[in-house]
Order: C-alpha cells, then structure tokens, then sequence
C-alpha cells in the first residue's frame, strides 16, 4: 500500500509541474461557468403534455383537441385532480400540465371571459419559456375563432406558473450541463493523455516491472484526476449557488456522490481510451470528438433530445452524460431524492463495470 501511495504521490507531481495542464483542469469550470451566462433557446416539439380539464365540456374538448393536433405539444395524460400534479412532475415525462377549470363554456358565454393555467416544468427554463409561448399562441387562436363565431367579445386569460424555477433563471439549465461536461474532459481525456504519454515515452514498461500490479499502477495514475475533479465539483457548486444563485434543494450527499460516480465512469472511459491508442494526438483526437461532441449534443443539455430523429434518441442512451444530466437536474433543481434517480444510477454504475472490465482486458493485451 505504501508503494501504491507512492506512484499517486508521483503523478501528482507531474501534474503539478505542468503548469498548463493544471490551468486546464482547475480553471476550465470557472471558464466555462462564466462563458455560458445562459443556456441557447432552441424550438421545442412533440413535447409530453398532461391535461386536467374540470370542465369536460365541448369547449374545453375543443381546445385540448386544438392542442394536441399541433406539432409542439403531445397530450400523453388525463388528470383528474390537483394531486396528480406534482408526481406527474417528479417523474420527469411531463413538461406542461394544461389546467382547464369548472364551468369553461359556460363562463364564456356568459362572462364573456375564462381562466386557463399553464403549469410547466421550470427545470429547463428555455423549455419551460418555449412551451408556454406556444400553449398561449394556441389558446389565443383558439379564443380568435371563437370571436368570429360570436358577437360577444370572449376573452381567454391564461395564468403560467413555472414549477422549480419561477424566474426562469437560464442558469438552472447549463449548470448541470457544464457539471457533466467538464468532469467527462478532465476524468476522461486527461486520464487517457497521462497513460498514453507514459507509453510514447516508453516509461510504461519500466513501471510495470515495480512490485506493484499493472492494474494498481493505472488506478494510481487515476486517483489525482479523480481528486481534481471532485474539486471542479466543489468550484462549480460553489459558483452555482454564491454566483448565479442556483440552489441546492435537494440532498449535498447524493449529489455529490453521484459526481464521485460519474467521475469513476468518465476515469473508465479514459482508461478505456488510453488502452487502444498509442499516441496523445490520437488519444486526445478521441476524447475531443468522441467525449466533447457526444456531451454536448446528445446529453439533452443543449437540444432537446425529443427532437431528434429516432437513431440519434437511441444513440443517446450510449452517453453516461445524459444520465448524469438527467441526475443533477433531479437532485439539485426539483431536490428529490435517491428514488428519482436510481434509474440512471444504476445505468452509470453498470457502464463503469462494463468500462472498466473491457480496460483491463484490453490494457493486459497490448502491455502483455
């Protein structure tokens, strides 16, 4: 054990004298954090919507039917109170929640006025927005051709409340995407880069000839990645809540050991990376556009995923990212617990056994 403290001890003096490693690996969350003052707005379709319609009457039928026949929304769930709400909500399925109340054709006709309620998922603000920009587009082509039927001016007014995110802060969207990207580039392409050097420098062997065995070595050569990383967690929450004022609602512990766990996977991957390349160009070159372009597209931080064609949705699953996206925003924005996410958990924990398995096997292959 203590020649295994020994080779940690070494590798983080190697990084520590590379002063330009160490900027990119400390100062890349404050960056980034920085840079992304708020997340891109992109049109949203076919999002899953929930209908609660106390009226059921051949006006509130007509509007839900105006809503579901439009490419923006899919009515995938009928409400039958208040109750429903909030357990629709956490279970992550549903963006808008369309309230219809009592007595709606009949407040029309006669009040020549009723009420309608948005009431959406604001843990992606930019969702949220979109959604009910076009929920009230609809109802008010809706109340349009009711007026041309009518002599009486009806008026619709439509009351919007955002759930988790009343101000509909763009910081609550990127936070968790910054979060999983930045620890997938330092755990991953950094690990894979610090292995692969000691293999172009032909240092690798001479390692492999000390007491300790060949996996101990690559894991101790992972712990500083690992450490640093967990103190890009740390910097990003920090930042998150004394900064942008995005709050922590949920549990400080989960959230943080499912950064350690995403972390582990991100080390697999860069493992994985490093045992079939043999060069930091290559291995850096897969890490950027195998690591980077995945992350960012296909995690659901900066496109919705529902958008995209059925291969890409399918191809989605494959990145730990989004799992890890999914989790942070579950935690940290809606502040539930370990039953909300021991899904995704248990899908990252099965891609780090996976991940690290196939490492080994291949690292023993080419160094044997």
């Amino acid at each position: 054990m203590k020649q295994f403290f020994a080779f940690v001890k070494k590798e983080f003096f190697h990084i520590w004298r590379d002063k330009r490693t160490l900027f990119i690996l400390l100062g890349m969350p404050i960056t980034q954090i920085i840079i992304f003052g708020f997340a891109l707005t992109n049109e949203v379709k076919n999002s899953k919507m929930a209908i609660l319609d106390f009226s059921k009457d051949a006006a509130s039928s007509q509007l839900v039917q105006k809503m579901s026949v439009s490419k923006y929304f899919d009515a995938t769930t009928v409400l039958t109170n208040y109750q429903e709400v909030l357990p629709v909500f956490k279970k992550g399925k549903i963006k808008m929640i369309l309230v219809i109340p009592q007595h709606f054709a009949n407040d029309l006709q006669h009040g020549n006025q009723a009420h309608i309620q948005l009431i959406c998922d604001g843990s992606d603000p930019n969702v949220a927005n979109t959604l009910s920009t076009y929920a009230s587009a609809i109802i008010k082509d809706f109340q349009t051709a009711i007026v041309k039927e009518q002599k009486l001016p009806y008026r619709i007014e439509t009351d919007i409340r955002m759930m988790y995110n009343p101000e509909l802060k763009g910081a609550y969207s990127f936070v968790p995407g910054v979060m999983a990207l930045i620890l997938m580039l330092t755990s991953a392409m950094m690990t894979s880069i610090a292995i692969v050097k000691e293999k172009e420098m032909g240092t690798m062997e001479i390692i492999l000839v000390s007491p300790l065995r060949p996996f101990s070595v690559v894991i101790a050569k992972a712990i500083p990645y690992m450490i640093l990383s967990m103190v890009n967690v740390a910097t990003i929450l920090l930042l998150s809540v004394y900064v942008l004022d995005v709050p922590i609602r949920g549990s400080l512990l989960l959230l943080l050991s499912e950064g350690l766990l995403f972390t582990i996977t991100s080390l697999a991957l860069g493992l994985l990376i490093s045992s079939i390349t043999d060069s930091q160009q290559v291995a850096m070159l897969i890490s950027l556009m195998g690591l980077f372009l995945p992350t960012t597209v296909l995690s659901g931080y900066m496109f919705p995923i529902e958008n995209m064609p059925l291969p890409l949705q399918v191809m989605s699953n494959l990145v730990p990212a989004k799992w890890f996206y999914s989790i942070v925003k579950t935690i940290m924005i809606k502040g539930l617990g370990l039953s909300y996410v021991w899904k995704e958990t248990l899908i990252l924990i099965g891609m780090t056994v996976f991940l690290f398995g196939l490492s080994i096997k291949k690292f023993k292959t080419r160094l044997s």
